[in-house]
Parts: C-alpha cells; sequence; structure tokens
C-alpha cells in the first residue's frame, strides 16, 4: 500500500520543464535568445564577407606578381632584339628609368594589397572570436534555462568583448617586407642586365 502511494506521489510530482521550454515562457530570457541568434547570424554573414575579400584581394596579388615577371621578360627580350641592330648605349638611361618607374610602381601596388590582405586577416580573425564567445553564451543560456543569470552573464560577455586584447607579437621582419625585398633585388638585376644587353 505504501508502495502504490509512493509510485503515485512520484507520477504526480511536475517534471522539470526543458531548459528550451522555460526560455520559451521568459519574455527576457525569449528576447535575449533571439537578439544572439540574430547577431550570430549577422557575425557568420560578416565573416563570409570577409573571407570573399582576402580571397580577391589574393587573386589580384598572384595578377601582380605575374605581370611584374611579364613586364621585365618582354621588355627584356625587346631590348635585346633592338640592340642587335644598333648601339643603344648612350641611351640606355631611357629604358633604365621607364624600368624603375614601373618597378617601383609594381612594388608599392604588391606592398598596398599585402597590407589590405593582413588587415583584412585581423578583422576576420576578430569576427571569429566574437562568434566564438557569442556560441558559447547561446549553448549557456539554452542549457540553463531560466538559471541563466541575465546581468551576470551579459556583463561577462561585454567584459571580455571590451577587455579583449589582441596578442601582438613583435616581428621585426615580416613575409611582406622579404617580398618587397625580392621584388627590389629583382628590379636592380633588371636595371643592370638592361645596361649590359645596350652596351654590351
Amino acid at each position: 500500500m505504501a508502495d502504490d502511494q509512493s509510485t503515485k506521489s512520484s507520477i504526480m510530482e511536475p517534471k522539470p520543464t526543458h531548459p528550451l521550454h522555460q526560455i520559451a515562457e521568459t519574455p527576457t530570457h525569449k528576447l535575449l535568445l533571439k537578439q544572439w541568434l540574430k547577431e550570430e547570424e549577422l557575425i557568420l554573414n560578416r565573416i563570409s564577407f570577409k573571407e570573399t575579400q582576402i580571397d580577391s584581394v589574393r587573386k589580384e596579388l598572384t595578377q601582380l606578381y605575374i605581370f611584374f615577371f611579364l613586364f621585365h621578360s618582354i621588355s627584356l627580350v625587346l631590348l635585346f632584339n633592338a640592340s642587335s641592330r644598333a648601339s643603344l648605349c648612350h641611351r640606355s638611361w631611357i629604358p633604365s628609368v621607364c624600368s624603375l618607374l614601373c618597378s617601383l610602381g609594381m612594388i608599392w601596388a604588391v606592398r598596398y594589397k599585402s597590407d589590405v590582405e593582413c588587415h583584412l586577416e585581423r578583422l576576420l580573425e576578430r569576427e571569429k572570436e566574437d562568434e566564438n564567445l557569442l556560441a558559447k553564451c547561446v549553448e549557456e543560456l539554452k542549457k540553463k534555462g531560466i538559471e541563466f543569470d541575465l546581468l551576470k552573464e551579459v556583463d561577462a560577455l561585454r567584459r571580455a568583448k571590451s577587455l579583449r586584447v589582441e596578442a601582438k607579437i613583435v616581428k621585426k621582419w615580416s613575409a611582406r617586407d622579404f617580398v618587397t625585398m625580392f621584388f627590389f633585388t629583382v628590379s636592380c638585376l633588371v636595371l643592370g642586365l638592361t645596361r649590359v644587353i645596350l652596351c654590351s
């Protein structure tokens, strides 16, 4: 008899509601979840857009590299053909100046595009950090339901965003510096070759 009563009382006891049901019944938690999910979607869109921008900049950089080598290869071939017909040593400064100006212009363009790529990568990294942080908060809210302390958790999220400091590693040399030096060295070699071709 006592067993029957205990089973009845256990059946009659209300089961704890699921955290998502609790959120649905609490306007503040429901609104917060909606806002966070919307913000999460916006961040994912921004991440996708930044990745597209980075791909575009990388394609432009590749085109600049190809154009740099094509320009110098074609100009050297044309100079070699012209010098075989007549001695152009006294006018060698004209192609040299043109080559130098074009080289400097292309080196500046490569450096500029590299800086743009680096800046976009930093922004993408920041967006990914925001997305991870927000995903953790959404997960916690879904898991805890009404036990989720709005003031405490939202304040923690704001603090994490405001106190986030980028870990900057001070580097004496970066890959972009080596690329610039390489292109500058190639430009100097082309200048020397121009002189040799026209005056040999």
